[in-house]
């Protein structure tokens, strides 16, 4: 049991220094906002309507607006599937009530 919670602790470790520490902060590659509106869009579009799609909905320091999630999710839903958009909505209600 040891052994799974040593490897979730060097997973965690990569996802904060590699995932957010370095490629988010390419900010020369890509604004953290562009960043935002591909990481919600693809992980609506892969069905992750959990807390890793709530957390970057509620990434409005990254300057995305109520807005322009909305559309986001509903342009995304095209592509993505009707049923992955409802959610996303709904969890984006959510988020907005919180804040």
């Amino acid at each position: 049991p040891m052994a799974v919670f040593t490897f979730f602790e060097q997973f965690a470790e990569s996802n904060d220094d590699v995932l957010f520490g370095e490629v988010w902060s390419r900010e020369d590659k890509l604004s953290s906002k562009d960043r935002n509106i591909v990481t919600v869009t693809t992980l609506m579009a892969s069905g992750i309507l959990d807390s890793s799609l709530k957390f970057h909905l509620q990434m409005q320091k990254n300057g995305v607006t109520q807005e322009e999630i909305a559309e986001i999710i509903t342009h995304a839903a095209f592509y993505a599937g009707w049923p992955k958009a409802w959610a996303a909505f709904n969890m984006a209600k959510e988020v907005c009530k919180e804040n």
